[in-house]
């Protein structure tokens, strides 16, 4: 350990972050529907498939579908609790999945199954002194709302989803207290299949398409928020960002003109929706630009204005690097985005760019901007474990990783930002969103499961997880 001399605020809250698609299996059990990411198939191919138009969200027979066993948290949630306490967590965060609760997304009534689930696991994580900070949508869209509406492009989702946070808040109001509405909501920006319900028609308007069902989810946020603070007044209910700071490649004023615009738009344009209850003034001139009217309802802004977040949560794994024309070998890979490659930085084994400091002008970017308490939700480095002969992980690289990150959060405190906790991504190892691969390992449990669907699921500690509670034990004194 490294003795560091900064703790953290008392009551900071220490955990870990997963999702009910990459990690529950269990994907018919209990009355449950098919979501989204139950229909992409595991590998290379997935990638393909979220970014290129068409997709049919149909199960290919022939296709090896990791999400549908996960990591079996549906029947091993007690064993995998007790190691998130033998950790030390304060909280756990997780996902609901839509689909438990209601199968098809479009019933009147809920799925008494899928609400009985979430009780055990509720009523477990309470048992063990674990908070449990729920994502209400984390990439798991009913797929019968997408084959028959379209996704978030029709505004019957609205609905849906209205009926759909109502029924959980009533449930889970003595037992959950820090939710947030949308996963990385601005990563439908470039994929919308996961973010906003639909893959792109080869003949469609990909703007119009995009902005009008951001529109519809910012309203669906609002209502969430108004009916959670009126539901469960003591609760905390915040938005969820995919947040990368943008760096101009040089000094060159047209790169740095175009970092800032990036920035903006990718990066605050849905807080601000979210946070400030306006759509951003410099979105008029993109709107302009790509021919996009939206159709907004008589109510919608005054909604907006009063389903203001609570907090922002957001997920931050690199920064990214930018200038206005990129060539092929100059391009580098990330969560989702890319740029140009950083001659600075080191990048992990799946090319995303290692920037510790980056952490740090990001909460201060992101406090300064909105004043409003801010959590990590997500962070962490996905590598290639290897179990020793002895059954021992040495991940030292990962420790790394965490340490400088989390000492950049110390700082950012130091320069005044309110932070509420860090929950690192992938506490125990998952089914990796954007690749369906069990390889790419984040936990600091590691999962006997691999990417041709072998394994014994059987869960062991690696060396972060003894490293990680002690971190948790000395309120980050010791790293």
């Amino acid at each position: 350990m490294v003795q560091s001399k900064k703790r953290f605020p008392e009551g900071f809250l220490w955990g870990g972050a997963t999702a009910a698609n990459q990690i529950e299996g269990g994907f018919h059990e209990g009355n449950k529907g098919l979501n989204i990411a139950d229909v992409l198939p595991g590998g290379k191919q997935r990638l393909k498939i979220i970014q290129e138009p068409g997709f049919n969200f149909e199960i290919d027979p022939n296709k090896y579908y990791p999400n549908h066993e996960g990591i079996d948290f549906y029947h091993r949630y007690k064993e995998d609790i007790a190691l998130f306490k033998e950790m030390g967590f304060k909280v756990f965060r997780m996902s609901i999945a839509w689909t438990r609760i209601f199968p098809n997304g479009n019933e009147l009534e809920a799925n008494g199954e899928g609400l009985a689930f979430y009780d055990r696991v509720f009523d477990e994580l309470i048992r063990q002194g674990i908070e449990p900070v729920v994502t209400i949508s984390h990439y798991e869209m009913p797929v019968t709302l997408v084959k028959e509406y379209g996704g978030w492009r029709s505004r019957e989702v609205v609905t849906f989803f209205g009926r759909y946070v109502n029924a959980i808040f009533n449930r889970y109001k003595d037992k959950v207290k820090y939710w947030m509405t949308f996963n990385e909501i601005n990563s439908g920006l470039v994929m919308p299949i996961m973010g906003l319900g639909f893959s792109i028609h080869k003949e469609e308007d990909r703007y119009q398409s995009t902005f009008q069902a951001f529109h519809h989810q910012f309203v669906a946020s609002a209502i969430a928020v108004k009916a959670c603070h009126k539901i469960i007044p003591d609760a905390k209910i915040g938005c969820m960002l995919l947040y990368a700071p943008v760096y101009s490649w040089d000094s060159n004023p047209e790169n740095v003109m175009y970092a800032l615009e990036e920035e903006r738009f990718f990066n605050h344009f849905c807080g601000d929706v979210q946070v400030r209850g306006e759509y951003p003034r410099f979105i008029n001139r993109y709107f302009k630009d790509h021919n996009i009217e939206l159709q907004i309802e008589e109510g919608d802004l005054e909604l907006l204005k009063e389903g203001t977040v609570d907090y922002i949560g957001f997920s931050y794994y690199m920064s990214r690097t930018e200038k206005m024309v990129i060539r092929d070998e100059e391009s580098s890979q990330g969560n989702l985005i890319g740029g140009v490659r950083n001659p600075f930085l080191k990048a992990s084994d799946w090319g995303w760019e290692v920037d510790p400091i980056g952490l740090r002008i990001t909460l201060n970017k992101l406090y300064d901007r909105y004043q409003v308490p801010l959590f990590v939700v997500e962070n962490g480095l996905g590598a290639y474990d290897k179990v020793e002969e002895d059954g021992s992980i040495n991940d030292e690289y990962r420790i790394e990783y965490l340490r400088e990150h989390i000492r950049e959060m110390g700082e950012a405190i130091e320069d005044g930002v309110e932070l509420m906790g860090y929950t690192p991504w992938g506490c125990i190892d998952l089914v990796s969103a954007s690749s369906g691969e069990y390889s790419k390992r984040y936990g600091f449990i590691y999962v006997d499961k691999h990417d041709d669907g072998s394994g014994t699921m059987e869960r062991s500690r690696k060396n972060s997880f003894y490293w990680y509670k002690e971190v948790i034990e000395t309120n980050g004194e010791n790293l």
